[in-house]
């Protein structure tokens, strides 16, 4: 009889192991999968967890532009970040370098989705330098030099839509209302002798600056569960 009893304890014990690792393995699997819907920005350069999408886009900004560590740029024309506002507010930065001494007028903002074919269009229309067509009407042109941080909050249920700071003071006068669709960070370089490059910061522990509000976020890329 103690052996029967012994037996049956000891088959007990190795169930209730057995059950408990499935368990574990049902829980760890799912804390995966959560962690996969929602990644915001974390570590060096403005990467985060998202990967390519948390840097500047080859395939969308001009091929006069030149990129450097992922998220700084140089060179002329328009350069689109990778990843879509896609949550209620946002904020990112960008950090400015120039000559000592010299100041530049760069247009800042938000694009909607660019590609080759639009690049190709607007060579074929040179000297017509209106928004619409060089693909800045969501952007605005700010007097910057050396050292500075432009702030850009953008959000969709409240006015105004986009808002600009220098160096963490706003700029009402340069505010957007309304923007519709699909829109990613972007900033537009002018040809300079300056050495002007501008550096995307999207991970909060970069900033230089504080949001206008504390609903303004750093931006978060949202994905599907795998």
């Amino acid at each position: 009889n103690d052996q029967t009893e012994l037996k049956t304890t000891v088959s007990t014990k190795k169930l209730s192991l057995r059950m408990g690792c499935c368990s574990s393995c049902f829980k760890g699997s799912g804390a995966k999968s959560k962690a996969t819907e929602m990644t915001s920005t974390n570590g060096s350069g403005g990467m985060g967890s998202g990967g390519k999408s948390m840097k500047i886009s080859r395939k969308m900004s001009a091929p006069t532009i030149d990129i450097q560590d992922n998220t700084t740029v140089s060179g002329t024309g328009l350069a689109l970040a990778g990843v879509v506002i896609e949550q209620d507010a946002a904020y990112w930065e960008w950090h400015i370098e120039l000559s000592e001494g010299a100041s530049e007028d760069v247009m800042v903002g938000l694009a909607t989705r660019k590609d080759k074919s639009f690049y190709a269009a607007l060579e074929q229309s040179e000297g017509d330098e209106s928004p619409q067509t060089t693909g800045t009407s969501l952007m605005r042109k700010l007097s910057l030099k050396d050292k500075d941080t432009v702030g850009v909050a953008a959000q969709h249920s409240d006015l105004p839509m986009v808002q600009f700071l220098v160096n963490g003071e706003p700029l009402h006068e340069e505010a957007i209302n309304r923007f519709r669709g699909q829109v990613y960070p972007s900033i537009h370089l002018p040809p300079n002798e300056h050495s002007l490059k501008a550096t995307l910061v999207l991970d909060e522990n970069q900033f230089r600056e504080m949001s206008p509000h504390a609903r303004f976020g750093p931006v978060i890329v949202a994905r599907g569960i795998i």
